[in-house]
């Protein structure tokens, strides 16, 4: 199949799948994207096994199967994603609670990256699996950033206490570019390389302060050229050219273009309110990355359900899937308790504990991580262990998050 009859499967999808949804379970719309790919995927399988020798449906299988999911997410969607989903970020709220953000976003990654890879060393070896430690905390920095696209989505369905809701906001936009940068020297270092702890470290502060810089100066740039003409038709074009500018730019600067993207968003997002662009022109502009940033998340969602046609499904591996979801969130609880326990106690929010860790979520930019990894003999075990620690923080978490927020929101103060 071609590019675009693929991209036409998908939309249709999608398309097919939000109104069945709509009109019937109700689902939040990621969960039923994924859940569609998921029996898509398990279509494709069935097609594979019963009817090999049909031409079309085994082409179709193929075409599939050869998606470059990573190239799509790390590539393509992901600059759009957290554009759209920095635009939505209150920043003078963001400004008050950036210690916690930062915190768990660059100490929260590491301490999470060395728990989960440490606990999953010992769970494989006590399961009489092969997996080295080196290759276990390759895992642990892969699974450990929040993904922005699975946690923002889930946050427009939550009523929280905006604080708290801009804390995950902000550390899902953040701990990417860092997130990315740990695997990175962890990878190396599993596959024979020596990276000092030194170089690693500078790494992470040149490619998020470069990249950020990057992002902040050239939306200055496009906000100051708004200020000079009222047609919404050429500001949205100038936002549109914002996001993949910093984005390609970043990546050609060896910066990181995770958080180029979330600095540019934030800062137009920010100027929305101001004197820069007229009533209609927010309007359009709101309107236009709003529907971006749902049909991508659609699309991502249905695409992360369709790699369960490429996902080792084994049965000595479920008891590592199942001890790698509890120790994610075993790491998550010890790294949001600090914090947790500060806003609870200082500002009186009710179960910021629980509702930081539950709102943790993990999906597509892991699962694109994993699916980076060299042709090892502990591939299957990551992604295995990666896909199911995604699949339940995004059907179990992402449809309970809600209940659970609504239920400490009624939940009468002691």
């Amino acid at each position: 199949m071609t590019f675009f009859q693929l991209a036409a499967l998908f939309i249709c999808l999608v398309a097919a799948g939000g109104w069945l949804n709509a009109r019937t379970l109700k689902l939040p719309h990621g969960v039923a994207m994924l859940l569609v790919g998921a029996a898509g995927a398990l279509a494709l399988v069935a097609v594979r096994v019963l009817a090999p020798d049909q031409r079309q449906a085994m082409a179709l299988v193929a075409s599939v199967a050869a998606i470059d999911f990573p190239r799509a997410v790390l590539g393509y969607l992901l600059g759009f994603l957290l554009f759209a989903g920095a635009m939505q970020v209150d920043v003078s709220q963001l400004r008050r609670r950036a210690l916690s953000v930062w915190t768990l976003a660059t100490f929260g990654v590491v301490v999470s990256t060395a728990v989960v890879g440490a606990g999953l060393w010992l769970a494989a070896g006590w399961l009489g699996l092969a997996m080295p430690l080196p290759w276990a905390l390759v895992f642990g920095a892969l699974i450990s950033p929040t993904d922005p696209v699975a946690v923002l989505a889930t946050l427009k369905r939550g009523r929280l206490p905006h604080g708290l809701k801009v804390v995950l906001q902000g550390e899902a936009l953040f701990n990417d570019g860092v997130g990315i940068v740990v695997f990175s020297a962890l990878l190396a270092f599993a596959s024979g390389a020596a990276p000092s702890v030194g170089e690693a470290a500078f790494q992470v502060v040149l490619q998020a302060a470069g990249g950020l810089a990057l992002g902040l100066a050239a939306a200055f740039g496009v906000v100051w050229a708004m200020r000079w003409v009222d047609d919404y038709v050429v500001e949205v074009s100038l936002s549109l050219a914002l996001a993949m500018g910093v984005y390609a730019g970043a990546q050609a600067l060896h910066l990181s273009g995770p958080i180029a993207a979330v600095g540019a968003g934030l800062l137009l997002g920010d100027s929305r309110d101001g004197p820069t662009m007229s009533e209609t022109t927010r309007e359009h502009l709101t309107t236009f990355w709003t529907l971006i940033d749902e049909l991508l998340n659609a699309v991502l969602f249905l695409l992360l359900g369709l790699l369960l046609l490429i996902v080792p499904l084994q049965a000595r591996l479920g008891g590592l899937a199942v001890a790698a979801i509890v120790l994610v969130l075993a790491a998550r609880a010890v790294v949001v308790l600090p914090w947790g326990s500060y806003f609870h106690l200082r500002h009186e929010e009710r179960g910021a504990r629980t509702i930081l860790v539950w709102g943790g979520l993990h999906g597509a930019l892991s699962v694109a991580l994993a699916l980076t990894l060299p042709a090892v003999a502990e591939r299957p075990l990551i992604l295995a262990a990666t896909y199911a620690v995604c699949a339940f923080s995004v059907v179990v978490q992402g449809v309970t998050f809600a209940p659970l927020a609504a239920w400490f929101d009624r939940r009468p103060a002691k």
